[in-house]
């Protein structure tokens, strides 16, 4: 009897396969033309304002916070300029009883969910006050470890999912993020299970100073969605109308029971890493500046709803009198806070201290009583 022979393995034609279908979701270009019509959101006039001025908001609030970091107000901080509509455009799309799990550069979605600005000052500076979340806030404090916010968006995620909660959770890396082994393991259990989330990875280019490039062989980050049997879009990060678009149908097919949905957004942080030290001179060309620069987030919203005759210059200062105004309210009560003792870092340490803990406890107490 013959033997059938098995057929050549075509590589190529299998490398092609797997970079293709992963197009870049745009609705409003460079210069604020609309794009992709079918795409387009339905906002009415006063959420597209609202929305812009939320970006705008946030534009000041990273240059506030980065010379409140220069004068020694502020201990962390990881810059967010030029992630407005990544960050914002896919807070937007948020329901008040959604689940929200950072990673450190995305306080401001933590803040327009219902954070107080003055705890989020307070966690930057290291305070125990700064992780006493409001009760009607679903989020759990921003995460320093690199994708561990994966793995735990995939378990409150099933936990929607076994109470059959029509809300989903919303959770954020970097680039570098998603080479973790964190980040895998969350994707994974989430699809396996169908639960209830949205994850994000927004791709600025850089993990600190390494480039995307040298990270991953994937010609996407949206294409790792495929290894976990769940769907992966990848949208213009720096168009705040496409982010919200695909969020939002996002998080309407993962009510709907179908699972989780990865989304990876085009972005582009225009100041460092964080402000602990990092150079991105070092590292990225002037060249690649400009090209960003030129795509600015706030820039091609403004030009769209000046079109529209919704935005105006005098209106757009306002917003900004009025941010630098509430920032400065916010770090003034910061400042009114208790300083942290010694004794109340022993007494957060466990829930049910030990007694070496307590004899530590009543040595420090004696101390700071004098």
């Amino acid at each position: 009897m013959a033997t059938k022979k098995n057929s050549p393995v075509d590589f190529e034609a299998l490398l092609e396969n797997i970079n293709a279908d992963f197009p870049t979701l745009q609705v409003l270009d460079e210069n604020g033309k609309v794009t992709n019509p079918d795409l387009m959101p339905d906002l009415s006039d006063e959420e597209l304002v609202e929305l812009m001025t939320n970006m705008v908001w946030a534009r000041v609030l990273d240059q506030r916070s980065t010379a409140l970091n220069r004068q020694g107000r502020l201990g962390f901080y990881a810059p967010t300029a030029g992630q407005e509509a990544s960050q914002l455009g896919s807070q937007f799309a948020m329901d008040k009883e959604d689940y929200l799990l950072p990673g450190y550069r995305d306080v401001p979605q933590l803040i327009k969910q219902g954070l107080p600005l003055k705890e989020a000052f307070l966690w930057s500076r290291g305070h125990a006050a700064g992780n006493y979340y409001p009760e009607e806030l679903k989020a759990l404090p921003p995460q320093i470890i690199i994708g561990a916010q994966y793995v735990q968006a995939a378990g409150v995620a099933l936990g929607l999912k076994k109470r059959n909660k029509k809300n989903v959770v919303f959770t954020y890396t970097g680039d570098g993020g998603s080479s973790q082994g964190d980040f895998y393991e969350g994707i994974n259990f989430a699809g396996a299970y169908k639960a209830n989330a949205v994850f994000f990875i927004q791709n600025n280019g850089y993990a600190i100073s390494t480039p995307r490039e040298k990270q991953t062989a994937a010609n996407t980050l949206a294409q790792k969605a495929v290894a976990a049997g769940i769907p992966g879009i990848q949208v213009d990060g720096m168009d705040a109308l496409a982010v919200y678009a695909v969020t939002k149908k996002a998080r309407d097919w993962s009510i709907a029971g179908n699972g989780p949905v990865l989304i990876e957004t085009l972005t582009y942080r225009y100041g460092p890493h964080t402000l602990s030290g990092d150079d991105p001179t070092r590292y990225r060309t002037k060249d690649i500046e400009d090209y960003w620069e030129k795509r600015d987030p706030l820039a091609r919203l403004r030009i769209f709803l000046t079109e529209k005759g919704l935005w105006t210059e005098d209106k757009e200062e306002a917003i900004i009198e009025a941010t630098k105004e509430e920032i400065k309210n916010a770090i003034k009560e910061a400042d009114a806070e208790p300083k942290q003792k010694i004794s109340d870092f022993l007494k957060n340490m466990f829930e049910v201290s030990p007694q070496s803990i307590k004899e530590q406890i009543a040595i420090y107490e004696a101390k700071e009583s004098k």
